[in-house]
């Protein structure tokens, strides 16, 4: 299949993606999301947060007789950055040198894989990261409350390296990712976009920003809780900013050796 390669493949040091989707009872969207990653020659890693049976049936239907389909099933809802970490290990575990992260609620623009998949050979150590383009389906409340996010990440990593650390559209380099999780466990829910992004950024992994189209569907089904989600994202940007502390001295060191090199 074009663009899709084995666990020899990645075991040789060539370019073995695949993508990620997790999802908890989007049994609406997520065929249309799977089929549209396969098409551009990736393995799909679809993880079953715990869905309703609804949705149990939709995906266990889809996946059938699938060779380009995998369905990993965890026994109850334990969070987007619980199921993507299994997705992850489960990725590595099969081979893979690199994972496209994507939602299942159709939100992220698909037609933009290739482009993913072209900045991550032009750097296969980097973490490319996608840069929503809003269009007006957008909550004006969601838009302007990720500019704190964004500028708790600059602090963070003491660049403006990461676009936006929020969107949940973004291609992993496996090792470092793999690395990093074995380190220290990531969190299990919807905090995990950010801190991931910041740990491989301390980690040392560089950092490229795709534009990408990001729209907000009709009646879609969001599972952000606005005090609970709020209440981590704080104690989030709290731990990644004592984090930032001791590392300073290395991370304003490499900021000038890059600046230097221009």
């Amino acid at each position: 299949m074009p663009g899709s390669s084995g666990p020899r493949d990645s075991a040789a040091g060539t370019f073995a993606p695949c993508a990620v989707v997790p999802i908890y009872n989007h049994g609406g969207t997520i065929a249309a999301t799977a089929n549209a990653l396969a098409a551009h020659g990736l393995p799909v890693i679809i993880v079953d947060d715990g869905s309703d049976a609804v949705t149990r049936d939709i995906l266990d239907a889809l996946v059938a007789g699938r060779d380009d389909l995998r369905l990993i099933r965890l026994p109850r809802n334990g969070g987007k950055g619980a199921a993507l970490t299994a997705g992850f290990l489960a990725a590595h575990d099969a081979g893979h040198s690199h994972v496209l992260q994507i939602d299942a609620d159709g939100q992220h623009d698909t037609a933009d894989v290739p482009r993913f998949l072209a900045e991550a050979r032009n750097a296969p150590d980097a973490m490319i990261c996608g840069r929503p383009v809003y269009d007006d389906s957008v909550p004006k409340a969601r838009l302007y409350g990720r500019y704190l996010t964004h500028a708790c990440v600059w602090l963070e990593t003491l660049s403006f390296a990461i676009d936006d650390s929020m969107c949940g559209y973004r291609l992993y380099p496996l090792a470092a990712t793999r690395a990093e999780i074995a380190r220290k466990p990531l969190p299990a829910r919807m905090d995990f976009d950010t801190e991931i992004a910041v740990r491989l950024h301390w980690r040392g992994v560089p950092v490229r920003n795709v534009p990408t189209r990001v729209t907000y569907p009709e009646g879609g089904l969001s599972h952000f809780r606005m005090w609970r989600d709020n209440v981590r994202i704080t104690a989030m940007h709290t731990r990644l900013i004592l984090g930032m502390l001791p590392r300073a001295p290395r991370l304003l060191a490499r900021r000038l050796g890059r600046a230097g090199q221009r």
